[in-house]
This record gives structure tokens, C-alpha cells and sequence, in this order.
């Protein structure tokens, strides 16, 4: 996989105080509910050859969307299923260069259940870093069908529709700080 020609070769990591992993799904059919993982870890490796690897896990139970009621519903067994399947991971597996920008392939694993996704990446630059090592940024989307993961918990309407839409809308922020 090739990488973007600025990042020199050595590991990248997630720094996650500066970074952000979240979602949207649509809610009632008329509104959009935002949430977010605050607990995950990952790398991007650049080889002297300028391949690349990527991985991502997060911690399903750090999901908070603002509201403890409906944080605790989706670590329930009818969405994350915390208690048997406590981390979803990303593992890339083709990064294709599109003029500045990339395109990400990897398998994503949710609930056991692992589906390729495709992450548009915007490369935001690089940067001296604030521990006098260099620092890179990325925002990334994807849409992604909860079905296909088994998030299948339906909760009709009484007029029709429901409570909560199939279509997951992904959004990365990540800064990416070089170790070694």
C-alpha cells in the first residue's frame, strides 16, 4: 500500500487527545444522533519502501453519545454487545493515492462481523509536533450500513419507519505522532 510521500518511514501512532472517532445515524427519520468512542489506540507504519499498514481497535463500551441511557442501550446485546465483543477494529488493506487525497480500504470488524470499508482520507499535512517529533493529521469518512455488522435491532414507529436509520455515517479526525 502506498503512503503519502511526506510521512517518513517508522510508526505512526494515534495520539488521542487529539484525535476523534465518531459517528451519525439518522434518528425518528428527521434528526441525526452524533456519538463517538473515547477509548482506542492505532498505528500507520511506513516502510522504507513507502508501503503502508494501518490498524485501529476501539474500545466499544467508551461509546457516549451524550446520553447514559442511550450509551448504555448501544452496549447492550442489541447493538455493541460490550460483554462478548468489547473492541471493533480497522486493519487497511489497500491505500490508493488520489492527487492529494487517498482512498482506504480495510476490513472493519464489529460484533465479530467483518465487512470491507472504504475511507476517503484527506491528508491535512505534517508538522514539527509539540515533543519535538514530527506530527501528522488525517480526516477520513465512510458510510457504512449497520445491518452488515449485526447492529439489526429495529424499533418501529407506529406511523411508519424507524427510530433509528441503517446508514452510519463515519468521520475521523486523527493526528498521527511518529515513535520511531
Amino acid at each position: 500500500m502506498s503512503a503519502p510521500t511526506e510521512l517518513p518511514a517508522g510508526t505512526w501512532v494515534i495520539d488521542p487527545a487529539h484525535s476523534t472517532l465518531q459517528f451519525s445515524v439518522r434518528h425518528l427519520m428527521v434528526s441525526k444522533v452524533r456519538g463517538r468512542f473515547t477509548e482506542f489506540a492505532g498505528t500507520l507504519v511506513i516502510h522504507a519502501d513507502g508501503t503502508a499498514d494501518a490498524d485501529v481497535e476501539m474500545k466499544v463500551a467508551s461509546v457516549t453519545t451524550d446520553n447514559a441511557q442511550r450509551d448504555g442501550h448501544l452496549a447492550s446485546a442489541d447493538f455493541f454487545d460490550v460483554a462478548n465483543h468489547p473492541v471493533a477494529t480497522f486493519k487497511a488493506t489497500g491505500i490508493k493515492a488520489l492527487s492529494t487525497d487517498f482512498s482506504v480500504t480495510g476490513d472493519f470488524t464489529i460484533r465479530g462481523n467483518t465487512h470491507p470499508v472504504t475511507l476517503d482520507v484527506e491528508f491535512l499535512g505534517t508538522g514539527p509536533g509539540m515533543a519535538d517529533a514530527p506530527v501528522a493529521g488525517f480526516s477520513a469518512t465512510a458510510t457504512i450500513n449497520r445491518r452488515d455488522f449485526g447492529l439489526t435491532t429495529d424499533i418501529p414507529m407506529a406511523d411508519g419507519g424507524a427510530v433509528i436509520g441503517d446508514k452510519i455515517n463515519l468521520t475521523l479526525d486523527v493526528e498521527v505522532g511518529l515513535q520511531s
